[in-house]
């Protein structure tokens, strides 16, 4: 498979904990502490704010009290593609499976009006624990890896098995045909933020929905499930809670489950991808152990997976794409929005090479 030739960064170092906010990103502490003094129950101010430094598409702000500390999350500034930044829709799905047992932050209140901030937002609790990104764990022990590969899988699988309509999220989006909207959704976005013609993204886009497996199951789908979109406890190695919902909907559990196997096949670079690593000697379960223990899990069969990584890299792709718009708009948020704006076309490289391993025909597009 292409690498992508990603320099080696330390992430964790780089992308965790907060910045002082940055003054286009500012908001108006005033009026959200009013809205917070009516809205959330035990809120005593003054507040401070601060902004965390990940690469979330919606501006995330950490917001500290005397007594208790609070996370922000509203839509980005500036202009927006149709559907894209549904904060409204994390808050919902956090609030359904939070009660339930799943492991998410609480949620406080959803704000819809734009007159408070600008744009919609909602507050939940801090989840205080472990922020991970790097998928070689180097600062832990091959037992304790082993033990937190086995958390990521055991959580994902218990998603899975929540019942939608049980949780009040039975309406959460349709339950079929979830693949054919995804290919759409994500195709319409990408030509919105289209910014140059690739040839062999023209023909996934034309590929894929004339290919989509059958759906044989519809759950909660978290949509961008990866290690570093979750929080593990401080002292345990055990999932505390999943952030970053934005992509959630129902859907297809195995595209779901297919776009955290990615990482087996994605390059080492510092991040989630475990390409290339010994993971017997790191302790890190293999590719048929991990679908081994999801299966047993959830007792649904996963296919062979070509067809849905590409599916999932062409996917990413798209919302990159997104990114890469705001770049050049100079309205996206995060200071690492560049670098991951320039992997679009290696992700539209890879999605290719999958889609011709799933039986695609090269049909020689061209670069």
């Amino acid at each position: 498979m292409t690498q992508t030739g990603a320099p080696q960064i330390d992430y964790e170092k780089e992308m965790v904990g907060t910045v002082a906010v940055p003054e286009r990103d500012r908001l108006d502490e005033a009026a959200l502490t009013a809205w917070m003094e009516a809205n959330v129950a035990g809120f005593a101010g003054p507040l401070t704010l601060s902004k965390f430094k990940g690469g979330q598409s919606n501006p995330t702000y950490r917001v500290d009290t005397p007594a208790q500390s609070y996370v922000l999350r509203r839509q980005p500034f500036g202009k927006l593609l149709p559907s894209a930044h549904a904060v409204d829709r994390e808050y919902k799905v956090m609030a359904a499976l939070g009660p339930n047992g799943f492991p998410v932050p609480k949620t406080y209140g959803l704000c819809e009006d734009p007159e408070v901030l600008g744009s919609m937002f909602f507050v939940m609790g801090l989840a205080d624990g472990r922020s991970l990104w790097n998928g070689a764990l180097p600062n832990s022990s091959k037992a304790e890896r082993r033990e937190i590969y086995h958390a990521m899988i055991d959580t994902m699988a218990d998603l899975h098995l929540q019942k939608p309509g049980a949780i009040g999220l039975g309406d959460y989006g349709k339950p079929t045909d979830y693949c054919a909207r995804q290919i759409a959704r994500w195709s319409k976005q990408y030509k919105l933020s289209e910014t140059e013609h690739i040839a062999k993204m023209e023909r996934l886009i034309e590929w894929l929905p004339q290919t989509i497996p059958p759906q044989h199951e519809s759950s909660v789908v978290h949509g961008d499930y990866r290690l570093d979109n979750m929080i593990f406890a401080p002292d345990a190695n055990r999932v505390l809670a999943v952030l970053d919902w934005e992509l959630s909907t129902l859907g297809d559990p195995i595209a779901d489950f297919s776009y955290l196997m990615l990482n087996w096949f994605n390059p080492a670079d510092g991040r989630a991808g475990l390409e290339g690593l010994d993971l017997e000697e790191l302790g890190i379960p293999g590719v048929k152990e991990a679908v081994a223990r999801y299966v047993a899990r959830t007792g649904y069969p996963v296919p062979p997976m070509d067809w849905y990584f590409a599916y999932n890299l062409f996917r990413l792709a798209g919302i990159m794409q997104g990114i890469k718009k705001r770049v050049i708009d100079g309205t996206a948020s995060s200071a690492h929005a560049k670098a991951m704006s320039e992997r679009v076309y290696p992700l539209i490289e890879r999605a290719y090479e999958f889609a011709l391993a799933a039986g695609m025909d090269d049909a020689a597009p061209g670069a």
